[in-house]
């Protein structure tokens, strides 16, 4: 099987320009493609592992990816798939979440030597003078053809502003600008961008006369058609400051039944045929390979030490029907200061230690772990957004749990 081949089969591809030319130079390991992240937060989340985990199966086979981090359009914002316009961040911001990315995907893709190349947008677009610019591109443009493309159409009813008209514009400049740097004549992305992809190989074709090409990757769908990769508290982010290693481990052991197989295809890089195994599993067998999932997405992005003690934990939370039986402790607003609640405090209302010192003394022993991850600073406080949603997960020793929430 090539490449290409397994990407179809695994999923992955949505929409492509030219099916023959992209298959052969994938398989050659000749190609040069750009995918661009946008900087809208100071980490990935799962949605951007999908294009890191392509990146990364394309650079194994010989292929040269190139990594754009947004810092030009993210002053624009993307208006795909929005209801209402983006916030306006400012450049320190926008700057800040754009070194965060590219520390992130260090851990994926090998930008040693020739192999693969970091460039920001914001080197090109952010010193633009305007009025050159839309006399050099805006004659190639036509805005009849841009307003029917899929990204606008949910910002034209509730009123798509000339801030975000620009958006397209912007992205077909990128391709050009790769395109005439670096040789890169391949973008690939979510399938939710396909119009503005498109509009980058007509600037191309228009202003160089050659030809480019696109390759639009499946967007992470639950069986529903909605968008995954969030839960009740937000994004699952790549940032383990930002959701806990044992909560990433979670998301993928709770994935839906219909979802699991599909996710194990898109997500890891385990073989088609054991997958396929997995997919005549019914019942509790569905359960290893959700544990599969889980073990895999979290060795991905945290390591193979990480992931085995996510694992252990979960498994010894959850064997012989242990969170259900788990006590649940609900707090209210008043148990929270300035908008957070100590380890200290936490443990005495959770009721796992009846006094402030005994709660210390576990805290100094090292038996204490909130979902998974060891405490061993009085200082440890919690959010009234980490007790949202499914709450936290607290444990006194071995065996003794708690799942602490928020009432609402």
């Amino acid at each position: 099987m090539t490449l290409y081949d397994e990407l179809i089969a695994r999923g992955l591809i949505a929409q492509v320009t030219d099916d023959a030319e992209i298959s052969k130079m994938i398989n050659e390991g000749k190609a040069t493609f750009y995918i661009g992240f946008d900087p809208t937060a100071d980490s990935l989340h799962v949605g951007h592992f999908m294009a890191l985990s392509f990146m990364k199966r394309l650079q194994m086979a010989g292929n040269k990816p190139i990594a754009l981090i947004g810092g030009g359009t993210t002053m624009i914002g993307d208006p795909s798939g929005r209801q209402d316009l983006r916030s306006i961040m400012t450049v320190e911001t926008i700057d800040h979440n754009g070194e965060c990315f590219k520390k992130q995907m260090s851990k994926f893709i090998d930008f040693s030597g020739d192999k693969a190349m970091m460039v920001n947008n914001a080197d090109w677009l952010r010193d633009l003078n305007y009025l050159e610019f839309i006399r050099d591109v805006g004659p190639h443009f036509s805005v009849n053809r841009m307003l029917t493309a899929e990204c606008y159409k949910n910002r034209m009813e509730k009123g798509l502003t000339f801030l975000e008209f620009n958006y397209m514009i912007m992205q077909a400049f990128d391709f050009y600008e790769l395109f005439r740097r670096f040789g890169c004549n391949m973008q690939f992305g979510g399938d939710d961008q396909w119009s503005n992809m498109l509009a980058g190989t007509e600037l191309i074709r228009r202003k160089l006369g050659k030809d480019a090409h696109v390759l639009t990757i499946k967007l992470l769908l639950n069986s529903e058609g909605d968008k995954m990769g969030k839960t009740a508290r937000g994004a699952v982010w790549l940032d383990p400051q930002k959701t806990n290693p044992f909560e990433f481990y979670q998301y993928g052991r709770n994935v839906a039944d219909a979802d699991v197989i599909k996710c194990l295809r898109l997500l890891t890089f385990l073989p088609l045929e054991e997958i396929s195994e997995m997919e005549k599993w019914r019942g509790e067998e569905l359960n290893r390979a959700k544990e599969t999932l889980a073990f895999e997405l979290t060795a991905l992005i945290h390591g193979v030490e990480v992931a085995t003690q996510s694992r252990d934990t979960s498994r010894e939370l959850f064997s012989s029907g242990g969170a259900a039986e788990m006590p649940s402790v609900a707090l209210v607003d008043a148990d929270f200061v300035e908008g957070a609640i100590d380890i200290i405090s936490l443990l005495q209302k959770s009721g796992l230690c009846p006094t402030k010192s005994e709660a210390r003394r576990a805290v100094e022993q090292g038996g204490v772990e909130v979902n998974g991850e060891k405490i061993a600073s009085f200082g440890a406080s919690f959010s009234v957004d980490d007790c949202s949603g499914e709450g936290v997960i607290i444990r006194r020793g071995k065996k003794n749990y708690r799942r602490v929430h928020i009432s609402r």
